[in-house]
Formats: structure tokens, sequence, C-alpha cells
């Protein structure tokens, strides 16, 4: 199992960031704890991670059926609409609102981390509003999934509003970036690379591939003059982390101990469950060109031989045998599990490095809880060392949260982002019938003007690089000489480009309404559009310069 949720405390400077350990009241120490998250029959917070796990797999099952228990929840935000409506699943198949899964678990998290923070102050009570916090997500994920983020930490009491400075959220690879960037030669894992410290000089450029529990996320970047990155690539991967190997390790034991005994040991032991899916995860990292010894639990031993002996499981087995109390799992066997995101992660790679404008890369950094698996990084190298510096950090699990701890102290170390969408906004031309299409013609009542409606106005291209802090300036002008207001309407897309906004593809990710109340001047009145591109969200103001009114909008990528 990988751990998906993980708190550090900092005061400035890297030594004084403060690890966080869970699960030890339960027999375990892990810097990240289990996503999962536990409600009783009245829909209210009860446990979150490891407690979670435990509370509810020794609940009576007549009791079990009706709580809420989910797991892995993180996943459902990835390769799905998003929407601040839409609702989650439970085990036992009961639904509850996914933004109440969400920020229970952040308002959990934050608790955690003004105790910890007490504690740790010798009883000093902090002040919540002097406090910012940091959210990672994956660089892959959707704008509104993002924007979800944003609403689920709001609804916690992380922060009083959408647009508060309190809330950063941070890209996952990036953040594992500005980690691995100060690490000293000792702070890499010593592999076959020539190069055991990542060189952070200007014009290096490298690859990031965050290997987390649900998804792989890849990204490249740029270390430009004043040491900030600049995005290459926009983020690409999938789902293909750690818990794929975890899965395929869990049905080969069900297709082992068949007849019900696999079931009957999942429902009626749980806690020992727990801790053999911990060891394998300690195994599969640690995992070489060897058989791997699983020990078989005292109590899926006790299941299986009240059906037969444990040898008759093993005889049609392939890959694993019966062992003196152990299941030995064959090396060929163990690599197997890993198959599936293994060849997504080197198929991904070679698609980007194979583009001409990566042909100065030097690095692959590997980060996140699957990454120093022996088995991936030796796949990975088995496919790239020849060209390619491969590099792991020693607390490749922990580089992303304590790398998020530095992009709050300093969010402009991410100097420019490549955008995942082409995003632009509603307008009208003077009609021109060589170019616009009929039926979009529209005429001034005021005096006769023809112009064309519904056109798309490309602000920024797919794939295009946006600096960060940079805003981009555009004037536009009324379309009546005697309107009192003006909408702008924002749409993106995955196309290069569009020519009208109802065109397939496109969808309206917001507006506001500016007013505009004196017309004296017509048509020739002036109105501004600030946008900010290049933060993990959009953001734009709109002015009329005429009266000086003007509205801020952040766009709301969650679609109801």
């Amino acid at each position: 199992m990988e751990q998906d949720e993980t708190t550090l405390l900092l005061s400035p400077g890297t030594d004084q960031i403060r690890q966080v350990y869970w699960g030890m009241e339960h027999g375990f120490k892990t810097p990240k704890t289990p996503t999962c998250i536990l409600f009783n029959q009245k829909r209210e917070f009860r446990k979150f991670g490891y407690d979670a796990v435990m509370k509810y797999k020794n609940l009576p099952s007549s009791e079990a059926d009706n709580w809420y228990f989910f797991q892995n929840f993180k996943m459902k935000l990835y390769n799905t609409k998003v929407t601040s409506g839409m609702e989650l699943k439970a085990s036992n198949g009961k639904m509850l609102p996914a933004l109440t899964v969400f920020s229970e678990s952040l308002r959990y998290l934050k608790d955690h981390a003004m105790n910890t923070i007490q504690e740790a102050s010798f009883q000093t009570i902090c002040d919540q509003e002097e406090v910012t916090w940091v959210i990672t997500v994956p660089a892959i994920w959707s704008a509104a999934a993002r924007q979800f983020m944003r609403l689920a930490a709001k609804q916690a009491g992380l922060i009083s509003d959408m647009i508060s400075e309190k809330l950063i959220i941070a890209l996952e690879p990036e953040a594992a970036s500005l980690w691995c960037k100060q690490l000293p030669q000792k702070g890499f894992m010593v592999d076959s690379s020539d190069k055991k410290k990542f060189e952070d000089s200007p014009g290096i450029q490298y690859i990031v591939v965050d290997c987390g529990g649900g998804t792989i996320d890849i990204t490249v970047h740029e270390i430009q003059e004043n040491h900030c990155l600049k995005e290459l690539h926009k983020a690409s991967g999938g789902g293909w982390g750690g818990n794929r190997v975890d899965e395929n390790f869990t049905d080969f034991l069900k297709e082992i101990f068949d007849d019900g005994v696999w079931d009957e040991y999942v429902k009626n032991h749980p806690t020992e469950l727990q801790q053999m899916m911990y060891n394998f995860s300690l195994q599969k990292c640690s995992a070489s060109k060897e058989a791997v010894c699983i020990r078989c639990y005292y109590n899926l031993t006790k299941v299986a031989t009240c059906k037969k002996d444990m040898s008759h499981f093993f005889e049609k087995a392939k890959g694993a045998v019966w062992c003196d109390g152990m299941i030995m799992i064959t090396y060929e066997k163990m690599k197997s599990f890993f198959d599936y995101s293994i060849k997504n992660i080197i198929c991904t790679l070679r698609e980007i490095l194979k583009k001409p404008e990566m042909a100065k890369v030097q690095y692959i950094l590997l980060v996140g809880g699957f990454a120093p698996s022996i088995i991936l990084r030796d796949a990975i190298s088995q496919a790239f060392s020849q060209k390619y510096h491969i590099l792991c950090p020693m607390d490749a699990q922990g580089a992303i949260a304590k790398g998020a701890v530095l992009f709050g102290v300093n969010p402009c170390i991410v100097a420019s982002r490549v955008s995942a969408r082409t995003y632009g906004i509603a307008v009208t031309q003077e009609f021109d019938a060589a170019i616009h299409d009929h039926r979009k013609r529209r005429v001034s009542k005021a005096d006769g003007y023809v112009y064309c409606t519904d056109l798309f106005k490309k602000l920024v291209g797919i794939e295009e690089s946006v600096n960060i802090n940079e805003i981009a300036h555009y004037e536009f002008h009324p379309i009546e000489p005697d309107q009192t207001s003006v909408t702008f309407s924002f749409y993106c897309t995955e196309k290069q480009d569009a020519q009208y906004i109802d065109e397939g593809g496109l969808e309206c990710i917001g507006s506001c309404v500016v007013p505009t109340p004196d017309t004296m001047l017509g048509r020739k009145r002036t109105l501004k559009l600030e946008i900010k591109f290049g933060v993990t969200e959009f953001k734009a103001t709109c002015t009329d310069v005429t009266s000086k009114q003007s509205r801020a909008v952040v766009i709301d990528f969650l679609a109801v």
C-alpha cells in the first residue's frame, strides 16, 4: 500500500522541517498515512488514516454495513469530470458528497498539524491566521480538480475565501524538483550514473517522474539563470502508481488461496492483512534479482488449513511455492506485478524524449513513494541510463512534501509553466462575409453596425509557455454604443485554436459582468482585461476604463 497523506511543519530553513510519522500505535512508522476516512451511520466523521482502517475493519459486519469507509479516494479526482456536487461510493456501496469526504480529511490534517505545532512549541498557541497551507496535487489533475481542493480547504476551515493567499496549491513534480535541487551528493541513492549529485546550474534540463501510489506524474523542467524553474513540457502520466503493484500481488494471493479462503481472511482478519501489506510495501521496494519470501501470517494459515493442506494451494500456482511457513515468490513473478506500471512509464518517457525540443535533457529524477523500488529503478535505468543520468533521492517519499514546504516559503521559484489547454474569450468583430459564418451575423439596433458574434479569441495556446506573476493585458470595446454592462466569458479547449465558442470541444469555464454606466464615448470606450496565467489557478480582472468599474473573476472550473 502506498501512503498518500503527509504533514510537515516548517520554520525557515530546510533543517527546520519537522517530519511527522504515522501509525506507531498500530505497529507502523511511516512518513505518510493511508488515504482512508471513516464516517458513522449518521454521516459524522470518525477516523482518518490507519485509525480509519483499523476501526472499520473491526466493526461487526451488521454495523459496518451502515458506516461509510473510503480509501484511495484521492484517485477519484483523476480522469473524471469533477463537480462541486459529485458523490463518492464507500466500500459498502453507500454514497456521500465528495466535498464532505475531502473537506473532513483536510480538517483532520489541519487540526493534527495545529496540535503538533502547539506540542512542539511547548504549548504556545499558534494563530491559524498566520499559517500558510500548501496542498500538493498531481500535475496531471485537471483545473477543476485543483479548484475542488481549494473549495474543500475552504469548507475545512483552512481558508476563509476562495481567493485567499493563505492556501497554495503546489504541483507535486515541481515540489519534488525544489527539494532535489538543494540536495548534496549524499542525498541521492547510489546507482549506475556517474554523476551522483543533481547539478543545479542554469540551462540544465531534466525530467521529473513522480511515482506515487495512485498516479505517475511526469514533467520536464529547465533551471533558469536565477535558479528558478521553467516548465518545458505539459504534464503527462496516468494511473500507473504503486497501488497497481499491490493490487496485482493481492490478486495473485487470491488465485492461490481459492475456495473462498482469501475472501474470508480479508473479511475477518483486517489488522493482520494491513501488516502483511505494509511489509509487502517494504519488500517491493527492496526486491532485487532473487526470490522474495513473504511471511504467511498465522490467521491466513489457519483459515487455509481448515480447507486443505497448505502445499495443495500451491500445486497450480505459477511463480510461487510453499516453503516452511513462507510464500516464496520468484523474481520473475515479482517483476510481473510491476509490468503495467513500468511499461506505461517507459513508453511515456520515450514519447517525450524523442521530441526535438527535449534534446538537451540530461537527468531523469525519480521521486515519490514508489520510486525507491529497485525493480522500477532498474527498468528505467536499463531503458535510459546510456543517455541520461537516473537519480533518486534517499528520501524519495518525502521529497514532494518537503519540497512543498520550500514552495510555500517561495512560490515564485517556479518561473513558468506550460499550458495544458488553450484558453480564450468570447468576442465580436465587424462582420466579414469572406470569413464569417452568416448565421453569426448580427445588426446593431442603435446604428445598424453589422458584426459577427460568438468568436473565440485565443489568449494562450495549449503547450504554450506562460510566465508566472506576469500579467497579460488586453483591450476590448463594447459592441453597442449604449450598453451599460459587458459580459466577459472565458472558454477552454484541448484544440490548438477555434473560430467560434460553440464549436465541439470548447467549454465555458467562467464569466463576469462589468458595469459600463457612462455611455458618452459609445463604442470608443475601452475595456481592459488583465489575466494572470501560469499559477495553478486562473485569475482575471476586467475594468471599464471610463467609469473605473472593475470586477475580478476567479475562474470556476467546477461545473455543477
